[in-house]
């Protein structure tokens, strides 16, 4: 019999559920690990499936309270908007991105009373409410106006942050959007009370297509290759994280999820002392599920697993469509992953 050296025994460490949580330091999955994103119609009472995203719907505000209740009430602690135009005009500015008639608007002070304690983020960007779809103001011959895209999504952010919003999260990957934020916010002496969170380091992603179906916001030309970072680049990764922290951002974000963990590692290892969020995107949603639906994987297991792989490359908050199944299977104890 092959004579094994003592300290590689193994298994004597993992023996046990206990043992195994020493042998995953920050890796646990709780309710403050998870953010819930949520797509909001501007038709009050409408509850639209969404066909790429089995499960997931785009509500009315006439709808938020009731579906939102169950859910609070299992623990959700926090949630990301993001505003959805069916039937509201749309301009090359997007003019109603910050309107009275913008369902988030709308939501954000009736949310603030049903759920005083639920943290609230709101998605900024303008290419739901362009007729254009990119996410910010072009000039004449279509290419970005930098400048005044800043401008536009600072006054949208400023909008929400007025009208309730915890945490603003621009997602337009526009140059200096965060410091144009933060003057903002310090005007209106809100700087101590919003936070901004950083879509610091978003790639153009063939993972995507889903959430444009579900926001109604594909551009209407072209792509936006130009502005989200290239899937290849680390370099990019890394300034960009770096210019958002220089910047004042209170919380750093790597999207996609899956495909990105190194870049995930990298924004930790360089930044640990900012929480870092990542977005498992509806691509991902779609593709575990529908791999679930046809009987290729156990999508419990893949998606705990899938998880606990993000918390491991350094993810805080996972922003995730599974939330409302993640917060039964936390019910009533915190998750171990069973491998």
């Amino acid at each position: 019999m092959h004579k094994m050296k003592e300290k590689h025994i193994l298994h004597s460490g993992y023996s046990h559920s206990l043992l195994r949580s020493w042998q995953s330091p920050n890796t646990e999955i709780t309710v403050d690990n998870l953010m819930y994103p949520i797509f909001l119609l501007d038709d009050p009472d409408a509850k639209d499936s969404v066909n790429s995203m089995p499960g997931v719907y785009r509500y009315g505000i006439n709808h938020l309270k009731s579906t939102l209740q169950p859910l609070v009430s299992k623990g959700l602690r926090s949630i990301l908007l993001f505003g959805v135009s069916n039937k509201l005009t749309k301009d090359e500015k997007g003019g109603n991105a910050d309107s009275d008639q913008n369902p988030v608007m709308q939501a954000l002070p009736l949310l603030r009373k049903w759920f005083p304690e639920l943290i609230i983020a709101c998605d900024v960007c303008l290419c739901p409410y362009t007729t254009h779809g990119h996410c910010g103001i072009l000039n004449e011959n279509g290419v970005i106006n930098n400048d005044a895209s800043i401008q536009r999504i600072a006054e949208i952010a400023l909008s929400y942050a007025k009208s309730g919003a915890h945490i603003v999260a621009p997602s337009d990957m526009m140059d200096g959007r965060i410091g144009a934020i933060k003057r903002n916010l310090i005007a209106a002496n809100l700087s101590n009370k919003v936070s901004v969170l950083s879509y610091a380091v978003k790639f153009s992603s063939g993972f995507y297509g889903p959430f444009r179906d579900a926001a109604n916001s594909a551009p209407q030309f072209g792509d936006r290759k130009c502005y989200q970072l290239p899937s290849g680049s680390r370099g990019l990764a890394s300034r960009a994280a770096a210019r958002d922290v220089e910047e004042g951002a209170d919380f750093l974000m790597v999207k996609p999820g899956l495909a990105y963990l190194d870049i995930v590692k990298q924004v930790k290892d360089n930044h640990p002392e900012y929480p870092l969020f990542i977005y498992q995107v509806s691509g991902e949603y779609a593709m575990l599920l529908h791999g679930a639906n046809n009987g290729a994987i156990n999508l419990e297991s893949v998606l705990l697993e899938i998880l606990l792989s993000m918390r491991r490359a350094g993810a805080d908050c996972i922003i995730t469509y599974f939330t409302p199944m993640l917060l039964d299977l936390l019910q009533p104890k915190r998750l171990e992953l069973g491998l």
